[in-house]
C-alpha cells in the first residue's frame, strides 16, 4: 500500500547512501564494459551508446558471444524451463505420512496455479535476459511486481539493466539494499506510479517536450522482516544521464518523493554466479575467460590483416618518370607501364607467416568454450549415445554447476517462488499456505534438480534387482507399495496418480448375491 512520503531528510539520506554505493561500484564499470564488448556487444547500449548502432567494430571472433548465448539458454532450460512445473510443494517433516498424503492434492493444485501464472507472464523472456547478464558479468536483477487486476496473469517481470543497479550486501551475505536509477517519461511515471502526485513543473516541461525523461531513484531497504520501498523523483535529465545513473544532473530539479510501500518480500531479485569475499557484485565465467577472449579476438584481427596483405601484396617501384605509384590500382586486368630496362613494380616478400596462428586460435577457442561450458551444455551430437552415457553427462553437469546452482537456488529460485505464492495468496487465488519448510516444503523439479533424485531412484532399483535374486526370503524385506510411492515422489509423479497408504491398505469388500429362497 502507498504511504505518505517521508520527511525530506530521509529522502536526502537515501540519495546520499545511493551516491556512496554508486561510487563503490565505479571500480566494476570498466570491467563490465570489456565483458560486454567482447561477449555481449548488444548490451553496450546500456552504457550510453546509440540504440540500434553498430557495436561489433571491435569484435572479430564470435566464439564468446555464441557460447554466452548457449550457456544462458541452457540455464533457462535446466533451471526454469517454460511450460514445465520446475517446482512443487510437498508436506514437510512436521506432518505425518497420512497428513502428507491428505494434503498432497491441494499442494499439487496450488503449484499448478502458480505455474499457470508464470507461463502466462513474461518470466521466460525476462529471465533469459537476466541469464545473459549473469553469464557475462556475474550479476543480474529481476523486477517482480504484481500486475494490475484484470490482466491475464498476476505477475509482471522486467530484467533490470545492470548500469541502473546499485546494491549493498547485508550482514547475512544477501543483497538486501537495492537502488535502481532509471529515466521515465511523464506517461511512464503515471503508469508506474498511478497514485503519485506529479509536480506542476514536471507537467509543464512534459507538455513542452513529451519525450523528456525524468530521473527516478527506487530504493528498497530492509526494516525488520519487511522491506521499505521508496521512489524519489530527481528531476529532468538527458537520455545519457538516465543510462549512466548520474544524480548530479538531476539535482537542480529538486528531490521529490513519489511513493513509499511496505513489502513482505523485496520486488527486486538480485542474484550472482559466484562472488569473492568482501565483494557485493558477482563474477561470471566471461570474466574468468576474458584474457583468452581478448587474445583470440586479437589473433583473428591480425589474421584478417595478414590475409588482406596476402591478397593485395606489398609492392615497390622505382620512380622513373614513367611509373607513378600513386595512381596504380591493383585490380584484375590492369596494365601498369614501366620504363625499358627498369624493374617496374616488384612485390615484397612478407616478413612472416601466420600458419601457427590457427593452432593457437584453435586452442584458445577450445578454452573459451570450456570456460563457458559450451562443450558440455551443447546438444548431443552422437545419435548412438546410450542412456547410461546421457545420465553420466547429466551427472557431470550437476557436479560442475553444483556451487552455482546452490547460489541460484538461494538468491533466485526460492525468492521467486515465495513472492509468487505471497501475491496469489493475497489475491485469494490459492489457499493460505505458508512455505515454511516444516509443514509445507518447497521442492525443485527442474532437470538439473532432478539429477540427484534420478541417482537415488537408480540406486533403489539396483537394490530391488539384487534383492529379487535372493529369492522368497529377500522379497519379504521389500514393501512394494511403499517403494512404488517413494519412487513416484522422487521422480515427480503427480500426487493424484499415487494411491495413498490408507487407501492401499483398505480391504476390498465384495457384496455377495442373495441366496435363492
Amino acid at each position: 500500500m502507498i504511504r505518505s512520503a517521508d520527511p525530506q531528510g530521509r529522502v536526502e539520506r537515501l540519495v546520499e547512501r545511493y551516491r556512496r554505493a554508486r561510487d563503490r561500484r565505479g571500480a566494476w564499470e570498466a570491467h563490465w564494459r570489456d565483458c560486454y564488448d567482447y561477449a555481449l556487444p548488444q548490451r553496450e547500449v546500456l552504457f550510453g551508446a546509440e540504440p540500434g548502432g553498430k557495436r561489433t567494430d571491435r569484435l572479430f571472433d564470435g566464439t564468446a558471444p555464441d557460447a554466452v548465448d548457449q550457456l544462458a539458454a541452457s540455464l533457462l532450460a535446466e533451471l526454469t524451463p517454460p511450460w514445465t512445473r520446475w517446482f512443487g510443494f510437498e508436506g514437510g517433516p512436521g506432518l505425518s505420512e497420512e497428513e502428507r498424503s491428505a494434503i498432497a492434492p491441494l499442494l499439487e493444485e496450488t503449484a499448478e496455479v502458480v505455474r499457470v501464472h508464470f507461463d502466462r507472464s513474461t518470466l521466460a523472456v525476462e529471465l533469459h535476459q537476466c541469464f545473459l547478464d549473469l553469464v557475462t558479468v556475474g550479476t543480474a536483477a529481476l523486477l517482480f511486481e504484481e500486475a494490475p487486476p484484470g490482466r491475464p496473469t498476476a505477475f509482471r517481470f522486467q530484467a533490470v539493466p545492470l548500469p541502473e543497479l546499485v546494491v549493498e550486501e547485508g550482514s547475512g551475505g544477501r543483497l538486501d539494499v537495492i537502488f535502481r536509477r532509471s529515466g521515465l517519461t511523464l506517461a511512464g511515471l503515471r503508469e508506474r506510479f498511478p497514485a503519485a502526485t506529479v509536480p506542476d513543473d514536471v507537467l509543464t516541461r512534459a507538455e513542452a517536450a513529451p519525450e523528456t525523461r525524468f530521473g527516478v531513484l527506487e530504493a528498497v531497504v530492509p526494516e525488520g522482516a519487511a522491506y521499505i520501498y521508496t521512489a524519489i523523483l530527481l528531476g529532468a535529465e538527458s537520455d545519457a544521464g538516465a543510462a549512466l545513473g548520474d544524480v548530479a544532473a538531476a539535482l537542480p530539479g529538486g528531490l521529490r518523493p513519489l511513493a513509499e510501500a511496505t513489502f513482505a518480500s523485496s520486488p527486486f531479485i538480485v542474484f550472482r554466479w559466484l562472488k569473492a569475499p568482501g565483494e557485493a557484485y558477482g563474477r561470471g565465467p566471461v570474466m574468468k575467460a576474458l584474457p583468452d577472449i581478448k587474445t583470440a579476438n586479437k589473433i583473428v584481427e591480425l589474421v584478417l590483416k595478414n590475409a588482406s596483405i596476402s591478397v593485395t601484396g606489398i609492392w615497390q617501384a622505382d620512380d622513373d618518370g614513367v611509373l607513378n605509384p600513386a595512381t596504380i590500382r591493383l585490380v584484375p586486368g590492369t596494365i601498369i607501364p614501366k620504363a625499358v630496362g627498369s624493374a617496374g613494380l616488384t612485390p615484397l616478400e612478407a616478413p612472416g607467416r601466420f600458419d601457427v596462428s590457427q593452432i593457437v586460435l584453435t586452442d584458445l577457442r577450445a578454452r573459451i568454450r570450456h570456460a563457458l561450458l559450451a562443450d558440455r551444455l551443447s546438444q548431443i551430437d552422437s545419435p548412438r549415445m546410450t542412456a547410461t552415457e546421457v545420465l553420466e553427462r547429466s551427472a557431470q553437469m550437476a557436479r560442475i554447476l553444483g556451487a552455482t546452482y546452490g547460489r541460484l537456488q538461494s538468491e533466485l529460485l526460492t525468492p521467486l517462488v515465495l513472492r509468487a505464492v505471497g501475491i496469489l495468496r493475497r489475491r485469494g487465488e490459492i489457499p493460505d499456505l505458508r512455505i515454511d519448510g516444516r509443514l509445507v516444503d518447497l521442492q525443485y523439479r527442474s532437470p538439473l534438480a532432478r539429477q540427484q533424485a534420478r541417482e537415488d531412484a537408480q540406486a533403489t532399483l539396483m537394490w530391488l534387482g539384487a534383492v529379487a535374486g535372493l529369492g522368497e526370503g529377500g522379497a519379504q524385506a521389500v514393501d512394494a507399495a511403499a517403494v512404488a510411492r517413494w519412487l513416484g515422489r522422487a521422480l515427480g509423479v503427480p500426487a493424484d496418480l499415487i494411491v495413498a497408504e490408507q487407501e492401499a491398505e483398505a480391504p476390498v469388500v465384495e457384496e455377495m448375491p442373495d441366496a435363492p429362497a
